[in-house]
Formats: C-alpha cells, structure tokens, sequence
C-alpha cells in the first residue's frame, strides 16, 4: 500500500531508482527518501518536513535521534562496538543488566530477583520467552490469543493471528499452539469490555475441556493491549483473570510488551494498569531508541532454567545497542516521558473522538487507545463489516498534509497514532487537526 506526497525532486528521483535492490517483501507505506529526523519530524533530502506519528512503528518514544542517545552511541563506538556476550562483559552491559530488573512490573523479592536475557528482536525476545517457558514447567502447549502478532520468525509465525498474511503459505508450522478469542470489546463483547471478557474466559474453559488439559500448558502469551491487530484495549480486569488462571494451573504468563513497553501507554509497561504480575516479560522496539535490542526479564529461579549453552545469540546485547538502551532510560525518566505520554494520550484520544464526531461518519465504529497507542477503526455501522479503504484514504489524506500515519487491524481497516513519547500539545493538536480534516472529507 504505497502512499504518495509530493512530486519527487531530482534529487528523490536520482535514489529511488536504487530501490530495485531492496527486497519486494517489505510492504510500504510511502516513497519518502528521509535524510534527517529530530523530536517527531522528518524530514526529507528535498527539504519537506513530515510530522511522525509512526515512530518507526513504536520504536523511537525518545524522538528520533535524540542528542543524549546520539552522544551514547557515538561514545561508546569509539571505544568498542561489538563484544560478544559469551567471551566478555563490557561496561554498558552490565549496567543495563543492574537496571532495568528494577522496571519489572512488580514487587521486588530480595530472595528470587529479576533476571534479564538481551536479544536483537521482538521476534528473538519472544521465541526466547516461549523457549524459557518451556523449560521451566517441563510442558509443550503454548496458548495465544486471536488477533496478537508476536513475529515473523517460523516459531513466531505459529503463535500469531492479527492476520493471514503473516503466515499464509508457510504451514506446518510449529505445533503444541491454541488460540481464544482476545477480549474486543467492540467485536467480542458489542461495545462491552467485561462481556468481552465474558467470552474470552469461556473460550478457555472450553479450550480446556475440548482440546488440551491445562497441566499441560507451559503459557499465556498475550499482548496486554493489541498492537498490529487493532490496538484493541482489553478491559482491566482481563490480565488479571489470566494470572489467577495461569496461578490456578501452574501455567506461566508471558506478557508481550514489545509495542506497549517504555511508557507508549502511560506506564512503563502496560501491565502496569492492571496489577497483573507477569512471570516473563517481553520488550523491544522502543528500549533502545531504535537500535537493535530486545530482551526477556524473569524471576531468576525461572531464568535459571536457561542452563548454560541452551539459548544465546551472536549480538544479543551489543554494546552500542546497550549504551543507547542507557541513554533512552535516562531520556525517559529526566523528561518524565511516561507521565507526557499519559497526558498527550489523554488530548489525543479526546480530540480524535471529537473530531470522529464532528464527521459524522458512520463507518467511524470506534476510537480507542490508552496513552500514545491510539486507533480509529472503520467499519459499517450494522454489520461491523470492516472498511480499510476508508483506513488507506485516510492515510493517504494524512501523507498528502504531512502527517504520517500507518493502519492495522486484521483487515487494515484501523489507522493507528503512534507519536514519540516527546510530542507536544501543538504537535497533538496539529495531528488532530489534519485527521479531522481528512474525516471530514471522507463524510
């Protein structure tokens, strides 16, 4: 879905004609040749400025190049760059390794402290937690919920439903997987979050009772607020029903932060909202300002599981991607970055909602979000039949204006917002302007 903005300039044209190089499996978004980026911007070699509200699909909360996580990477490749986790330690490592177990979504136990294991990817991270899950309960059975997505890799392929295209044609995959129903309460519950919950609750019971014995699930594995399947926000009490399951059954809950974490909802990590104790915690995208680096945070009695030799990775934890993760932590607790996300995301979803009202589209189904993940989703009015040809007019309304935006849902028939945790009241109401602008045409 190729989006256009303004006529190329020769400069455009002359490195565009190099992209025949790059592989056609990348779906895009636009044609836009960026040579610089700085807070929420981009801008382009022709010198046009894009406000950003894909953040590199939740990755820069920081901004783009932020000059605190710039000054770190560039620091730290001066002194060295790669040091592999397996025959050194090296300083940003370690201190990463000190920190971030005291983020961990609950209380701390002096006896069974956090552990951590760095990776590259969401994916990694991911197929790392499953892997962790696994060992520590000695069962086979992962159980996903329908519209997650948690990767790209042949084992994350398997554990991902928010839509055919990610594993279409690649079948059999990984075995040992079940999916429920994720709790929407716009399509599960009819505008109802605990009817949603309602259902998704059954659905395990059933699941239960039907296909597998709970003895022999080792997880949960769930995003606590649905990224590339709608940015669906599940009621409250829906993680915590999980965990008093998973506490019944003796079945870990892996808690996908990789779009939710470093403050996009208002939180640090969004299990947060709930109260729900996580046994493993997923996290990527926006740890290290947009250098590659994922992770998986566990009490160390479930880390420990990892004996020596059974899980690593060449680059997991690089040293610049460690520095840069440093710098992004000091960048987000300095700036108080998790409380403006809080409140931008309170102005956000407050002026889509009144701009989705003065539109007075029917095919506006819902606006939702928490913080700075929110998410317009079209759809007809009776039959909820979804519409992402209103989601790519959209898109392409918001690109022509300035104003980059990216889709979701299964069908791509919701635009989500995803800004940079350091956006400001003007940049939230400049977007909000321009999405009412592009609605109003779609009326």
């Amino acid at each position: 879905m190729t989006l256009t903005a303004a006529p190329p300039t020769t400069d455009t044209q002359r490195l565009l004609k190099l992209r025949d190089g790059v592989a056609p499996v990348w779906s895009r978004y636009t044609d836009l040749v960026v040579e610089r980026g700085e807070g929420s911007w981009l801008t382009t070699i022709d010198g046009t400025r894009y406000l950003d509200y894909s953040s590199g699909i939740g990755v820069t909360n920081t901004g783009h190049s932020h000059p605190r996580v710039a000054a770190a990477i560039a620091q730290q490749a001066a002194k060295v760059i790669h040091a592999q986790q397996n025959i050194v330690y090296h300083q940003p490592g370690l201190e990463l390794h000190a920190r971030l177990p005291h983020l961990f979504p609950a209380p701390a136990d002096p006896a069974d402290p956090i552990g951590l294991f760095l990776s590259n990817s969401g994916a990694e991270a991911i197929e790392a937690a499953v892997k962790l899950a696994k060992a520590a309960t000695r069962r086979p059975i992962v159980v996903a919920f329908r519209g997650g997505f948690h990767g790209r890799t042949h084992g994350t392929m398997a554990l991902t439903s928010s839509g055919v295209r990610i594993r279409g044609h690649y079948e059999p995959l990984m075995g040992g997987v079940h999916f429920v129903p994720f709790p929407d309460p716009l399509r599960q519950g009819g505008g109802s979050s605990a009817a949603a919950l309602e259902k998704t609750m059954a659905a395990i019971d059933e699941l239960f009772a039907t296909m597998c014995y709970p003895d022999d699930v080792a997880a949960f594995l769930v995003e606590p607020i649905l990224g590339e399947g709608g940015y669906v926000v599940p009621d409250d009490g829906f993680l915590r029903a999980l965990r008093a399951l998973a506490d019944q059954h003796g079945i870990m809950l892996i808690a996908d932060e990789v779009q939710t974490g470093y403050g996009r909802t208002g939180r640090m990590f969004a299990t947060e909202w709930t109260g729900a104790r996580p046994d493993i915690l997923v996290m990527a995208k926006g740890i290290a300002s947009g250098m590659p680096l994922s992770g998986i945070m566990a009490r160390r009695s479930v880390m420990d599981k990892f004996t020596a030799g059974t899980h690593g990775g060449t680059y997991g934890g690089n040293a610049v991607s460690c520095a840069a993760a440093l710098a992004t932590l000091d960048v987000i607790e300095d700036e108080h970055l998790v409380a403006n996300a809080e409140k931008m995301g309170q102005r956000l979803l407050a002026g889509l909602t009144a701009a989705a009202s003065s539109s007075r589209n029917p095919n506006i189904a819902q606006v939702r979000g928490r913080g700075l993940m929110a998410a317009i989703e079209f759809a007809e009015p009776d039959t909820l039949k979804p519409r992402p040809d209103l989601t790519k007019k959209l898109l392409a309304g918001a690109l022509e204006r300035h104003l980059l935006l990216l889709s979701c849902g299964t069908y791509s028939q919701a635009v989500r917002v995803i800004q940079p945790l350091v956006t400001t009241e003007a940049e939230i109401d400049q977007a909000v302007e321009t999405i009412g602008e592009v609605l109003a045409t779609l009326a």
